[in-house]
């Protein structure tokens, strides 16, 4: 076993040993696009990141071009029905943390994405926040009416190009948090006093790069918590972490959180 395998095999095992020594609530949780590549949801900034291969895609995520500009939304709405986010199912890293929660050592899980895995792999929505949003519910911007995607959907597949909202006519968009619109402000509360209250936050999948999100972990830092970070590519933040872990996120999270599962009515085995 070389050295490079040693080194990794005490990081992990260090790693695990925090998570056994945690208290009930006591880990909080914060995911970013990397951890939906497994279930072929590409990410943005990465290598293969859908803003590195079409910068031009960028620009739809924006609210005010989405808004003013009807070719961009018309544009938009046929890059949905392609997405291949409406087939993709939760994978190895979305169940490891299924069973963080049911050991009763989950806080709380904030996800920047929108792709609504977490909660489609059984999470108590109570213990999720989606603080940017999910791709998967439809809203307009002029009445608030919302609705599940799959509807909006449907219209363009009939023919509609920018399907206006039924109730009012207005713009319909994904209710998705674009640049440029605010964050729901009780989402961001719960995901300050995640971290503020935690032993230790797990960023998983995230380059850390986005505001206010990545502001939980100086959050977490500051209130004594120990930071993991598990991400394929360097973040703006490793420098906070505890313990920086480069491996793939689908085989290191079972390894961390796969058999954290403890039935209450059995005794624990020794570790």
């Amino acid at each position: 076993m070389d050295d490079a395998t040693l080194a990794t095999l005490a990081t992990l095992t260090a790693v695990t040993r925090w998570i056994d020594d945690a208290g009930p609530r006591s880990i909080t949780v914060l995911t970013g696009a990397g951890i939906s590549t497994d279930s072929g949801i590409p990410d943005f900034r990465g290598p293969n990141g859908v803003w590195t291969k079409n910068p031009g895609a960028e620009k739809a995520s924006n609210l005010q071009n989405y808004l003013g500009d009807p070719d961009l939304r018309r544009r938009s709405w046929q890059a949905r029905v392609g997405s291949p986010a409406w087939s993709a199912q939760p994978n190895a890293g979305h169940l490891a943390l299924l069973e963080l929660e049911r050991s009763g050592r989950l806080h709380t899980l904030v996800t920047q994405n929108t792709d609504g895995l977490h909660l489609a792999a059984g999470h108590d929505p109570e213990r999720v926040v989606e603080i940017h949003g999910n791709a998967r519910r439809v809203v307009c911007w002029d009445c608030g009416d919302k609705a599940p995607m799959e509807k909006a959907l449907a219209r363009v597949r009939a023919g509609e190009a920018d399907p206006p909202c039924r109730s009012c006519g207005g713009i319909l968009k994904s209710d998705a948090i674009l640049f440029g619109q605010d964050l729901v402000r009780a989402d961001l509360q719960r995901a300050e006093e995640a971290a503020a209250q935690c032993e230790l936050l797990l960023a998983v999948g995230t380059t850390l790069g986005v505001y206010p999100a990545a502001g939980m972990l100086p959050i977490a830092k500051s209130a004594g918590a120990r930071i993991v970070i598990l991400n394929g590519e360097p973040t703006q933040l490793d420098h906070l972490a505890d313990m920086v872990l480069r491996a793939p996120i689908g085989d290191v999270l079972p390894a961390l959180l796969g058999d954290r599962v403890v039935d209450p009515h059995e005794s624990r085995p020794d570790r």
